[in-house]
């Protein structure tokens, strides 16, 4: 039979066509047929499995409503089967119409034929019995073949985890190890099942297996499969699992995190709780209980504030990242080796130790007290370090501005003390009033100009003296307010308009006349402009710190919630 050097690369009428013109190929000319075809069928099937790999199930068999009837036929010709590639393509194919959560009985009847295939195609692997007739076998037995090819899977899975654990326990006894290349191959073997959840245990054990050789003994082919599967949801793996995937590949754990961050950038998110559920549903913080695991995540989450100059979304995702960590590794606190202070070696451990102490560790009345010393801290590590001209000007300017940006990014992670300090701040007279302006002053402008920063810290404290002497009358105007926050000339740097907001805001929370303009000014002059996102994130963080105080009944939460929900409404 002449070859078709014509066809369409994704005809597959013509395929289909072919598969059935081949039957069983017991005939020589049909087996000569398709070994001539082998070529381009096996680019068809690559084609094929690109396409389908970026979709769902539903929509595959929508898009591909003949890929059943060729996938059946294909997986049953023996000489098809037989060529290596075709193989493995064909369990990646099938795979990705496998449905992980069926919805109604025709994807559960699906999903069996699908099992019962890729076990066919197993049963003919090397691993398989493929040196007997196992349709003769199977049926003097009197099993189905959906039944045996099952019992199979699970029977070589098991077989294949006690091999590693055992190889594990045999140690450096050379005679009683498995070869790393055999470890090696088991993973690329893996690859085209790995949705399989009869497979995951032995997923599990090969993540967490370690050869006696000092090199990477699984397949990079195969992290990254199955990294890119966990991140889609598709498949479950233990805490431990999951941990020696991210420590033995990098690039993988460096997907995961940008993976994470991307999604909650995207994600409009109603509350501090939802970041922080999917935060912890990525595992991220519970793995970076490993310091290795933290300092790469957090190199990453620092790159993410450098390139978007400081967004207050970046900032925040940082802050509930932090905590969600914090959290991990308390809750065993017997399985780490490390203290909290250890995963920030390189900064002043007192000012780790005071900003890793929980606000609500504290009675509220030595908030204040405590933000002094923080910021008695952080003046003495930031202000300290001045620059002296003389022959290594340049050495020591550099030297000055990391420990700056590491100073501030460490405060950034326990943002929710800035927070703490405007509340303060606003709330009533406050004797350390003038450490409190520093210290947000520095979380808004930490810049390694000290005049900048003195700047900024002057504007701060003319709108906050001017907005406490507003703060005891019980009649104010829009036009007050507004007042109080301006300035003769708009020269005001973006970080210091920043801060004056979130003092605005503060003031509209904690003050007796705020509370009666406060949806007027936010309905007006915020959302005029244009700084709702940014207002929107620190009335999300307000009311996240009042749930974990679990204030439900006082005025000031329901403003809270009432300025949430319009501004939502807004947006």
């Amino acid at each position: 039979m002449a070859q078709d050097t014509a066809v369409p690369k994704l005809s597959f009428e013509y395929w289909l066509d072919k598969t059935v013109e081949w039957g069983q190929t017991t005939t020589l000319e049909s087996q000569q047929d398709v070994c001539r075809h082998l070529p381009k069928l096996q680019e068809f099937l690559q084609q094929i499995y690109e396409s389908l790999k970026h979709m769902n199930s539903t929509i595959a068999i929508q898009r591909f409503p003949l890929i059943g009837q060729l996938l059946g036929r294909l997986c049953w010709n023996p000489f098809v089967v037989g060529y290596d590639e075709s193989q493995k393509t064909l369990m990646c194919c099938l795979c990705c119409l496998y449905s992980r959560e069926p919805q109604n009985p025709v994807e559960l009847k699906a999903n069996s034929w699908i099992l019962s295939l890729l076990c066919h195609l197993l049963s003919s692997s090397e691993w398989g019995a493929n040196e007997v007739d196992t349709g003769t076998f199977i049926s003097a037995l009197g099993y189905t073949s959906a039944d045996y090819y099952s019992k199979l899977v699970k029977n070589i899975v098991l077989s294949l985890v006690t091999e590693l654990k055992r190889n594990q326990f045999n140690g450096l006894n050379i005679h009683g190890r498995v070869s790393d290349d055999h470890v090696n191959v088991v993973s690329l073997f893996c690859v085209p099942l790995i949705t399989l959840p009869d497979v995951t245990p032995l997923l599990e054990a090969l993540l967490t297996y370690h050869g006696g050789e000092s090199q990477e003994v699984l397949s990079s082919v195969f992290l990254e499969a199955v990294n890119e599967t966990f991140l889609k949801k598709k498949i479950d793996l233990c805490e431990s699992a999951v941990l020696s995937l991210w420590l033995r590949h990098l690039p993988s754990l460096e997907k995961a995190t940008l993976h994470l961050f991307e999604r909650l950038i995207s994600t409009q998110t109603s509350s501090l709780e939802e970041i922080a559920c999917i935060i912890r549903d990525s595992l991220l913080p519970q793995v970076a209980c490993h310091p290795a695991i933290f300092r790469i995540v957090d190199e990453i989450f620092k790159n993410a504030l450098l390139e978007t100059n400081g967004a207050p979304e970046v900032m925040t995702i940082i802050q509930v990242f932090t905590q969600c960590f914090v959290q991990a590794h308390q809750k065993d606190n017997k399985q780490h080796k490390f203290p909290l202070k250890a995963y920030f070696p390189h900064l002043h451990q007192p000012l780790v130790i005071a900003l890793l102490k929980h606000p609500f560790d504290l009675p509220p009345t030595l908030w204040s007290q405590h933000l002094k010393y923080i910021t008695d801290m952080l003046k003495a590590v930031v202000e300290d370090k001045s620059i002296r001209v003389s022959s290594s000007f340049l050495t020591r300017s550099l030297r000055s501005f990391a420990d700056l940006f590491e100073s501030w990014f460490l405060f950034v992670h326990f943002g929710e003390w800035a927070d703490i300090a405007a509340e303060q701040l606003l709330k009533s007279e406050n004797e350390s009033s003038e450490a409190l302006l520093w210290l947000l002053a520095f979380y808004y402008n930490p810049h390694n100009d000290k005049e900048q920063r003195t700047q900024t810290l002057v504007e701060a404290r003319a709108v906050y003296d001017r907005l406490m002497m507003l703060f005891s009358c019980t009649n104010l105007s829009v036009t007050d307010l507004q007042a109080a926050a301006s300035t003769k000339t708009d020269t005001r740097q973006s970080c210091t308009k920043r801060l004056v907001r979130h003092l605005l805001i503060s003031f509209l929370l904690f003050s007796s006349g705020g509370h009666k303009i406060a949806q007027e000014f936010i309905s007006h002059v915020i959302v005029a402009s244009n700084t709702t996102n940014e207002v929107l994130g620190l009335l999300i963080r307000t009311a996240f710190r009042f749930n974990q105080l679990g204030l439900k009944t006082q005025k000031v939460v329901k403003l809270v919630n009432e300025l949430l929900q319009e501004l939502r409404f807004m947006d």
